[in-house]
């Protein structure tokens, strides 16, 4: 491709070189998911980064290992709300937690989780002054899968800010349309609905988002849980049940 760059200056040459770069860059990247979240694989996973103005991980621990690895259009989604809501919902924290293995498969002890389409994100909370912290994620609260918060959403001091909660969904949902992909599911705990959408985007969430209505294996009122639907390629030897989904 050498040709291209005849005729210009040097200058421009080194832009084209760079853009040319940039582009094999983003195409290599482009990961390719298989089957489904409950039975699946991943190629070229990408790792979430651990840290942003308004995010963390649950666990530099978890980076290390690898349990923080998404399909890239997912990740280029989570990253693009979180910028959308250091402007909408400044001041607030936000934690994510597991996603999964750089090659997708099981990653214990999820059922899903298994095509990079999966996202554990932490409640953001406030404390007793009102003030948004991150929600405590350590070894001795099995980094924050642990925590248990009672009906009105409260655990030691802390309040779960369910208004956070839903501009996060609202922004998660308008970055993943802006990508041609949808979300295909949000799993959390049914007594906290209705606290979620007596919020200001509430009812579009009700209106728009596929919350999952029967009981899920584990409690979900730490993290909500985000499926997205985007089109993967079948996983040889499984054909998935029409309509069935499983519990993370």
């Amino acid at each position: 491709m050498l040709y291209v760059f005849q005729g210009c200056g040097a200058a421009v040459r080194v832009v084209l070189a760079a853009a040319l770069l940039a582009q094999a860059a983003a195409a290599a990247a482009q990961s390719t998911c298989f089957g489904t979240i409950s039975k699946g694989r991943l190629e070229k996973g990408v790792a979430l980064p651990g840290s942003g103005r308004n995010f963390t991980s649950y666990s530099s621990a978890a980076e290390l290992v690898g349990r923080t690895y998404v399909h890239s259009t997912v990740h280029d989604v989570v990253l693009s709300a979180y910028r959308a809501l250091e402007s909408s919902a400044p001041g607030k924290v936000f934690v994510y937690g597991e996603t999964g293995w750089r090659g997708g498969g099981r990653i214990q002890p999820h059922r899903t989780h298994q095509n990079g389409l999966s996202v554990d994100f932490m409640v953001p909370v406030e404390d007793a002054a009102g003030r948004s912290v991150p929600l405590p994620t350590h070894a001795l609260n099995k980094f924050g899968y642990a925590i248990e918060f009672d009906r009105a959403g409260r655990h030691d001091g802390l309040s779960i800010d369910f208004a956070a909660i839903a501009e996060h969904l609202y922004r998660l949902d308008a970055a993943a349309r802006e990508r041609g992909i949808a979300i295909g599911r949000v799993i959390f705990d049914t007594v906290y609905l209705p606290r979620l959408f007596s919020t200001a985007r509430g009812p579009y969430l009700k209106q728009n988002l596929p919350f999952m209505k029967a009981k899920p294996w584990v409690r979900h009122d730490e993290h909500y849980h985000v499926d997205f639907a985007v089109r993967c390629e079948p996983l040889a030897g499984h054909t998935p049940a029409p309509g069935r989904f499983v519990g993370e």
